[in-house]
């Protein structure tokens, strides 16, 4: 009895005392509506054909240059180029590549984790660190881009307290930051032609997926851990606001891009989470939940999920594969004839015809 009593009382201290790495913030979680109205349940990216990455996982997002060719980046740094049914290694880098862009004179620029935003020379695969620091403090954990008509580079940084390198990688550094929900992401512009950086807006809970409007007078984000997709205005009567284009989703939101036909595509990365819903007003059990084993804690489930929507927020596409074979889905590229589809965590790019959308 004595053994069992001293046990439980190590067990209730290691609970309730033991330090970790998050301090939590409370807040309410909007109730969880599920996959009802536009987001009803479908299999329609269970019909996709693959493009298998035999090298690696997690193309994480992708993008196409003027002639067609499509670029995108694994998990472990490799850059790799995609013709017709060819994939081959453009280069490597030594970081996570999350997001990618091309800027308007064919430039292929990234936002790596680990290193900042970065050019990558599309004939040798080299990579040149375009920004490491803003205001005189290293960027912790770049995460997507958008290029406008005038060459400046929209990013977000998802995170200013937890990074991937100190961390153990992109995956549990958001994990921290979605415990923690302390409004570390925000949104920067930097201008290549004079170097300069600054920032719009902050205070997200891990800022994700960045879209220029399709007329360039405001940008879209992803906050992921609020289930909702922001509009900040960067000229014009509004400039410098926000408003909220999309909220209450039934996953959490990850990359952003602009689509065709005036849509911007968004990726679900996973279902929400009903134990992080629940314990979002209470800081002090998500410390106790944050000192469970990994295997216990809050994770990513495999369901697949990409969303096209308007300007006005209205749903025009719902695409879902709730088997998982298309799983962790993140960032979308539509073509006049084909969408292509990245992953956190799968070894394929997802495809699907244009005309079944």
């Amino acid at each position: 009895m004595r053994f069992l009593t001293g046990f439980l009382l190590v067990a209730v201290g290691y609970f309730l005392c033991w330090p970790v790495a998050i301090d939590p913030v409370g807040w309410q979680a909007p109730v969880d509506e599920g996959y009802v109205g536009a987001f009803k349940p479908n299999r329609r990216l269970g019909e996709a054909t693959h493009i298998e990455m035999t090298t690696g996982h997690g193309p994480e997002d992708i993008v196409a240059d003027s002639d067609g060719v499509l670029y995108t980046a694994l998990a472990d740094g490799e850059i790799l180029r995609i013709e017709g049914d060819a994939v081959v290694t453009l280069g490597q880098v030594e970081g996570r590549v999350l997001g990618l862009a091309i800027g308007p004179q064919q430039q292929l620029y990234a936002a790596d984790a680990y290193r900042g935003l970065l050019e990558i020379d599309r004939q040798s695969g080299a990579a040149s660190v375009l920004l490491d620091q803003v205001e005189g403090k290293p960027l912790v954990y770049a995460n997507n881009l958008d290029v406008a008509s005038d060459g400046k580079i929209y990013f977000s940084e998802a995170s200013r307290k937890f990074g991937a390198r100190e961390n153990g990688g992109t995956y549990p550094a958001s994990l921290l930051d979605l415990m923690e929900h302390g409004g570390h992401g925000r949104l920067l512009v930097f201008d290549p032609a004079r170097k300069t950086a600054e920032v719009i807006a902050g205070g997200f809970s891990f800022a994700n997926g960045v879209a220029l409007a399709h007329d360039e007078r405001s940008v879209l984000l992803a906050e992921t851990g609020a289930y909702r997709v922001w509009r900040i205005w960067l000229e014009g009567e509004k400039k410098g606001q926000r408003e909220i284009v999309l909220e209450n989703l039934p996953g959490f939101p990850d990359n952003l891009s602009r689509g065709l036909d005036g849509k911007y595509w968004l990726g679900l990365v996973s279902p929400r989470n009903p134990l992080l819903d629940r314990l979002a007003p209470y800081p002090l059990w998500r410390k106790v939940a944050q000192r469970l084993p990994e295997f216990m804690r809050p994770s990513a489930r495999f369901y697949g999920h990409a969303v096209a929507f308007d300007d006005q927020g209205d749903i025009r596409a719902s695409l879902q594969d709730p088997s998982g074979q298309v799983h962790t889905v993140t960032g979308v590229l539509e073509t006049p004839g084909y969408l292509y589809i990245g992953s956190l965590l799968n070894n394929v790019i997802a495809v699907v015809k244009s005309q079944s959308i």
